[in-house]
């Protein structure tokens, strides 16, 4: 491109001697303003070089930037190789997908970005955003107001429903509501709504630490360390696929008491550093396309391929 522009230029060179000799004894007349229409002639064909190689220049790609655990199916989990459409996680040999993975790529899409997966601790989500670290935080984060006084939010892209695991043969595989779960030891995962709003409401309860990761509830409910495991559906759904002898009860659905919590509480949404309202308007764009319906398929579809249906 460099060498197309040089030649033309070079080309505009040999006619300066010429025009300038011409100019001292031709002032006037014809050859003067034939003179003028070659000049404008060489101007043109100049500029619709340059004008055809910046357009022929393909434009590069700006990079969006998401962090997420990697390790919360069916959201997000680390897999070995980029079967169905898995992206590589940067800094690994490794890749991650899930529906947050699955929900990233199609707004990278959208917005012409390339896609780059930054694994990071649940508790290191809020702070890299607001340093700027990553972009975005796509991780199953409920919007509280506690987060959104330290990030915003875009518009929920997934709206989540709290449940209960218990294994069966204790003495709670039964419970139809909040009140069977009596004296019940419970955990969930650190930092979420789960375990700060919800585990306390079970009557005199047995809380538990919490857990850093998904896997690591399910493994302690399964071993016998705790009595229940507080969640949300879809992460419900996946551990019945892993651990058959798990029972799964949404209190909503039934009679009796259940999880109070809000809207807030329940609406998953996409954190962004605090004052970056271009790019909160560009991701709502996408959202505002898509359905509750959308979001159950694209959620259903991960159920189906996570990890812990293998």
């Amino acid at each position: 491109m460099h060498v197309l522009v040089t030649g033309v230029k070079s080309h505009l060179i040999s006619y300066q001697v010429p025009v300038f000799l011409t100019g001292i004894f031709y002032m006037k007349g014809k050859i003067m303003k034939k003179l003028i229409s070659i000049l404008l002639v060489i101007t043109s064909a100049i500029s619709l070089v340059l004008f055809t190689a910046s357009c022929g220049k393909k434009q590069e790609q700006g990079t969006l930037r998401v962090g997420m655990e990697c390790a919360y199916a069916p959201y997000n989990w680390t897999q070995p190789t980029n079967a169905n459409g898995a992206v590589p996680i940067k800094d690994s040999q490794d890749f991650a997908y899930g529906y947050d993975v699955m929900m990233a790529q199609k707004i990278a899409d959208e917005l012409g970005m390339k896609l780059e997966i930054v694994k990071l601790a649940w508790d290191s989500l809020v702070p890299a955003v607001q340093s700027g670290t990553i972009d975005c935080a796509i991780a199953g984060q409920s919007i509280t107001k506690e987060r959104s006084a330290s990030v915003d939010f875009t518009e929920p892209y997934y709206y989540a429903t709290i449940v209960t695991l218990v294994k069966k043969g204790n003495k709670y595989d039964k419970a139809q509501n909040l009140d069977d779960l009596k004296g019940a030891s419970a955990i969930s995962q650190i930092n979420t709504i789960w375990y700060d709003k919800c585990v306390p409401q079970i009557p005199s309860v047995k809380k538990l630490p919490a857990m850093e990761e998904t896997a690591q509830m399910l493994v302690a409910l399964n071993s016998g360390k705790c009595d229940v495991v507080v969640t949300d559906l879809p992460t419900g759904k996946a551990a019945l696929i892993a651990y058959p002898d798990f029972v799964m009860t949404d209190f909503a659905k039934v009679e009796g008491s259940t999880f109070q919590v809000s809207d807030e509480d329940v609406n998953i949404g996409i954190s962004i550093k605090k004052g970056n309202k271009e790019l909160v308007d560009k991701i709502n764009g996408v959202l505002k396309k898509m359905t509750p319906e959308d979001y159950n398929k694209m959620m259903d579809e991960a159920i189906k391929v996570q990890p812990l249906s293998k």
